[in-house]
């Protein structure tokens, strides 16, 4: 079912992005940006920054929607007494952490010791604990990690994730139709031999820039972890932080199969970081660092 659900996204949004392209571009009047006089490089600036930004925007825009939907995120009402301690933690850090409107909160089914924050605005947020969590944990380690996540919030991580992968999108695209231009520009015998080898190299190259993105995206991730950890020892204390952790190392290995969503690993508090190079693609640095960065603060 995931998969269905996937797979319809995925046309989804591929459907969005390019009827808002096409509609910029009628709008602005930007036309090919080859043609037989060469390349136009503002035509192909403005194709490169609507194509790159245009996806992680609208992305942004349905992330709140989407995460319900994927992960099943059932919104909790106070009702009951579980979840009305739940929402008086977030209530209470929303305050100290000089949020204005506490974050739509919601549980999804799951063994997994974890929780997620995403939304497109600090007002339209959402803040997404696993029944394994709240099961697992006891209320100091869970009021951690709620300061964890609303410190996401708080910092605009999502926004800025947004903006930088629109970025790096855009560069991928740019540096990628000028190299393949000019390899191809000086030594092309036909016009169609100019355009299958032009095409054929701007997909080499846009797969080794994204490559490289990725490792700058990546990267800044981790660092956001970092970040998040930190504005949460200072909201709830240091301790509280460093044992939440702990607790999550140690609880890393349960794992639901199904419940497995890259777009949404990316966001969760605890996801396993890779060994080696591969590191260098993590989107989360190991805990153990994590929790060697807040004994020092």
């Amino acid at each position: 079912m995931n998969l269905i659900k996937r797979f319809f996204l995925f046309i989804l949004i591929n459907l969005l992005v390019v009827i808002t392209i096409s509609t910029l571009l009628s709008i602005f009047k930007v036309g090919p940006y080859l043609n037989a006089y060469g390349l136009d490089i503002n035509k192909l600036a403005i194709f490169c920054l609507l194509w790159g930004f245009a996806g992680a925007l609208i992305s942004l825009f349905l992330s709140k929607s989407i995460a319900k939907w994927l992960m099943r995120v059932q919104i909790i009402d106070g009702r009951d007494v579980n979840s009305k301690f739940i929402l008086d933690i977030v209530e209470k850090i929303s305050i100290e952490a000089g949020l204005e409107n506490p974050p739509e909160v919601g549980l999804y089914e799951s063994n997994e010791v974890n929780a997620f924050a995403t939304g497109p605005t600090k007002k339209r947020s959402l803040l997404a604990l696993s029944t394994g969590l709240i099961n697992r944990l006891p209320q100091d380690e869970i009021e951690a990690i709620i300061g964890h996540e609303i410190s996401h919030i708080t910092n605009g991580d999502m926004i800025t994730m947004t903006l930088l992968q629109g970025v790096v999108n855009a560069f991928v695209m740019f540096l990628a139709r000028i190299l393949a231009f000019s390899i191809f520009s000086s030594n092309r015998k036909s016009r169609s031999s100019y355009s299958s080898g032009h095409y054929f190299f701007v997909y080499i190259f846009e797969i080794v820039f994204m490559i490289l993105g990725s490792i700058v995206l990546a990267s800044f991730s981790r660092k956001r972890e970092f970040r998040a950890d930190e504005s949460s020892a200072n909201l709830v204390g240091k301790d509280k932080m460093i044992k939440a952790l702990s607790s999550l190392k140690a609880l890393q290995p349960i794992k639901d199969k199904k419940k497995q969503v890259a777009s949404i690993n990316a966001l969760k508090i605890s996801n396993p970081s890779k060994r080696g190079l591969l590191n260098l693609f993590s989107t989360h640095p190991p805990i153990d660092d994590r929790i060697e960065r807040l004994k020092n603060l």
